[in-house]
């Protein structure tokens, strides 16, 4: 599938997705005679959320795809004349502009901490400030759901996840886009059919209440619903009595279903009640009644911490249906990704900027950046340090760098056997460059790289926190501005 086109909207015609004060800049830098000074932007988050010990990184791909179709288009030039803000010769330049800037990402399906760039941009100001907004709409949101997503499936220990979010989730392309980020973190399937075309999503789902309920009787709708899809029969057991009638009716069912040859899979759904209670009895009922290996799928308002405690009690849910609190992250409803100014070129070279502020936890980190994770003996990630661009790193032994927080201090961490260089080039002069992969890729390498963090990283609760170091050079850079700004 060309996934170039892979959207419920196409990606072109989204060049006002924006926010309006983008484009007052922009109109300012225009007329101030700026829109060639070159600068460098940082897209990074400043928090994990809650109780987290990583993110994964999502959103990368549909960012490049907008960033390729990047126009105004005639209509949009024809609102924006409507909004009496700009003047002619500029909405005249609008109509001609093309991106230009050069982009280095960390791939997708990526693990990710705070505060290291995980997308760079180098271009003209004006170019880079229009794609902000849009970077940030992007990003942010799919890195949650993949983040999520990858929990939940933590707390899953290896066993199906199928994502059931789209009625719940925030309009459609939050539906979407929450199928695909959740595919990448770690689920198996998704109940979005949109999805599972437009990404090629595997998709999942069984049956409502009201099929049940559509019926004469309970029997008659398990009977019905088994001689028509007898390869993917998963009977919802709760409609009426789960123990008393649901469970004994999709046994007789499924008994008769094999007495006809039918080799299908024993498969109940619990939407409902005391889950890992009714899955123990469930269990019980139908391996008594010579049905061997049942799936028992467990939903309703499911989240890791609840997979988790069910299997501490002993659930005999083997499967997940994941919904509300997947698609809407709903213990934490939004990544604080931002995208900072980090240097300017000056007509000769690269010059840092930091932003200071008052709020010193918003004090960002000043240069163009390389990101190197470096990886122990036993292949496990050890930590992650930032570079500026033209600085060389070691590639293995003790690795010094900084604390963000205290630049002064030096940090030293031993074990490293090689090192990774995690921003790649992904997009240059208006094309894409990195070769496209596959969503199933991207789920892949997000797998593998959740395997290669050790345990403690990957806690539900209080997890430890990996270190993310400034160099040497950057710490000095950092402590500098900070020790002259505290002096004016």
């Amino acid at each position: 599938m060309n996934q170039s086109k892979n959207a419920w909207f196409s990606r072109e015609g989204l060049a006002l997705l924006t926010d309006l004060y983008e484009l007052t800049m922009m109109a300012g830098y225009w007329k101030e005679g700026r829109t060639g000074q070159r600068v460098s932007f940082d897209y990074f988050f400043r928090n994990l959320p809650p109780h987290a010990g990583f993110a994964v990184t999502a959103g990368l791909d549909p960012f490049l795809d907008y960033l390729e179709h990047l126009r105004f288009e005639q209509d949009d030039i024809e609102y924006l004349r409507s909004l009496k803000f700009f003047d002619e010769p500029f909405l005249a330049f609008l109509q001609g502009f093309r991106p230009t800037f050069s982009v280095n990402a960390i791939p997708e399906g990526s693990l990710v901490f705070p505060h290291e760039p995980i997308i760079q941009l180098d271009g003209t100001i004006f170019e880079t400030q229009l794609v902000e907004t849009a970077l940030l709409n992007f990003m942010n949101y799919q890195t949650l759901i993949a983040t999520k997503a990858a929990r939940v499936c933590l707390a899953a220990n290896g066993e199906p996840v199928m994502e059931f979010g789209l009625r719940r989730a925030h309009g459609p392309d939050g539906g979407l886009s929450g199928s695909r980020a959740a595919y990448i973190g770690g689920c198996t399937s998704t109940s979005n059919v949109l999805a599972g075309k437009v990404y090629d999503l595997p998709v999942a789902g069984t049956h409502a209440h009201s099929w049940v309920m559509s019926f004469e009787s309970e029997l008659e709708a398990f009977r019905a619903f088994a001689r028509q899809y007898p390869e993917r029969c998963v009977l919802l057991v709760d409609t009426y009595d789960t123990v008393e009638s649901g469970i004994p009716n999709a046994i007789r069912v499924f008994k008769e279903m094999h007495a006809q040859g039918v080799p299908l899979r024993p498969a109940i759904r619990l939407d409902s009640g005391d889950l890992a209670k009714l899955s123990k009895i469930a269990y019980r009922m139908m391996t008594e009644a010579g049905l061997e290996d049942p799936l028992i799928v467990g939903s309703n308002d499911l989240d890791e911490d609840l997979i988790a405690d069910m299997k501490r009690q002993g659930a005999r849910l083997n499967a997940w249906g994941v919904g509300t609190h997947l698609i809407t992250a709903y213990d934490a409803p939004a990544l604080n990704g931002v995208y900072k100014l980090v240097a300017v070129h000056d007509g000769s070279a690269w010059q840092p900027k930091m932003k200071t502020t008052s709020n010193f936890e918003k004090a960002t980190d000043p240069g163009r950046k390389q990101v190197i994770r470096y990886y122990d003996t036993e292949d496990h990630p050890l930590c992650d340090v930032m570079y500026l661009i033209e600085e060389t790193w070691p590639e293995r032994g003790p690795i010094e760098g900084r604390l963000r927080k205290q630049p002064h201090m030096k940090s030293r961490r031993t074990g490293a056997v090689r090192a990774e260089v995690l921003l790649q080039p992904v997009f240059r002069d208006g094309r894409r460059i990195d070769p496209r992969r596959s969503i199933h890729d991207l789920r892949t390498h997000a797998r593998v790289s959740m395997s290669s963090l050790p345990d403690e990283f990957k806690r539900l609760r209080n997890p430890e926190i990996y270190h993310v170091l400034l160099s040497n050079r950057i710490g000095d850079l950092k402590d500098s501005t900070l020790s002259n700004r505290d002096m004016t």
